[in-house]
């Protein structure tokens, strides 16, 4: 089971890092958008990304033109149809997401595999969307932000797949220079499901005064030597994005770790959604010097 041309729905910030790793490997690759600007948008992050790795000395002009050629844009779902394997990155709407498998389903052939980049969802939940006999060749690949620097690939089975099919993934993984870890559908994969509790309960020590919004990254940083603190990671991620994934998990597993804190959601509806909103549990006004905020 061969990939020789792969399919990416989405231009967004992970889907066009997807399409530009996958090129860089030698596929063909074709990009679908629901709009030609949100394509022209995804299509020129690639063409910059690949100039900054130029002018660091870190990718050719001949391979970043040979990787451009291998990118073909559309806004039509038809295009992908000669695709062997088509990565979904879009929006974290199960019925969006079921409306798209569903015209895919009728548009490719039964041999092609699907896969979502979803963090949270079940993959099983989402594959219910195809036939019965694609579903065995529908997987979760999900990447990490930012795609061309990130070398984790979480490659999701489910207890319908077809093991020729999931070889030939994490194979495709290896080969787009990621380390594959093989994990089961369960809500959160490997590192969320590890992860999201960790940023969770820093909140939870923050409300409960355990220390201030600094000692408790800077707890982390030097205490563990992890290279950023809980709550500086979170307002990376972004504080709407965890809340999000966290509310999935907990009406997966239904257990406090996974419960939102009340300062999450209250920050939230606040818009205060970390680094893309300028506030979170930072003050981003100078993005060179953030300062924490005054939260409690």
């Amino acid at each position: 089971m061969e990939i020789k041309k792969v399919g990416v729905i989405g231009c967004g910030l992970m889907g066009a890092g997807i399409a530009q790793v996958s090129a860089a490997a030698g596929y063909e690759v074709v990009v679908c958008e629901v709009e030609q600007r949100f394509l022209d948008k995804g299509m020129a992050s690639i063409t910059s990304s690949l100039a900054k790795l130029v002018e660091k000395g870190k990718l050719s002009d001949t391979d970043r033109n040979s990787t451009l050629a291998r990118l073909k844009g559309t806004t039509s779902l038809d295009d992908l149809a000669s695709c062997n394997l088509i990565i979904e990155a879009i929006i974290e709407n199960k019925k969006i997401k079921h409306e798209t498998y569903i015209k895919l389903d009728q548009i490719c052939p039964p041999e092609t595999i699907l896969a979502s980049n979803t963090s949270s969802l079940s993959i099983t939940e989402l594959m219910a969307a195809v036939s019965p006999g694609r579903q065995q060749r529908f997987f979760g690949l999900h990447f990490f932000n930012p795609v061309p620097l990130m070398k984790l690939l979480e490659a999701v089975r489910t207890i319908l797949s077809d093991e020729t099919a999931y070889a030939a993934v994490c194979e495709f993984g290896k080969t787009i220079g990621k380390a594959v870890v093989q994990t089961r559908d369960s809500s959160g994969f490997i590192v969320n499901r590890l992860l999201v509790p960790y940023l969770l309960d820093a909140i939870r020590g923050f409300e409960e005064g355990i220390g201030s919004i600094e000692d408790i990254d800077k707890g982390m940083m030097l205490g563990c030597g992890h290279p950023m603190g809980p709550l500086t990671l979170l307002d990376f991620v972004g504080l709407d994005t965890t809340y999000y994934i966290s509310e999935i998990m907990f009406e997966e597993f239904r257990e406090k770790r996974f419960a939102s804190p009340p300062l999450l959601k209250r920050m939230v509806l606040a818009g205060m959604n970390g680094r893309k909103s300028g506030r979170g549990f930072y003050d981003y006004s100078d993005p060179k010097n953030p300062k924490p905020m005054k939260l409690n």
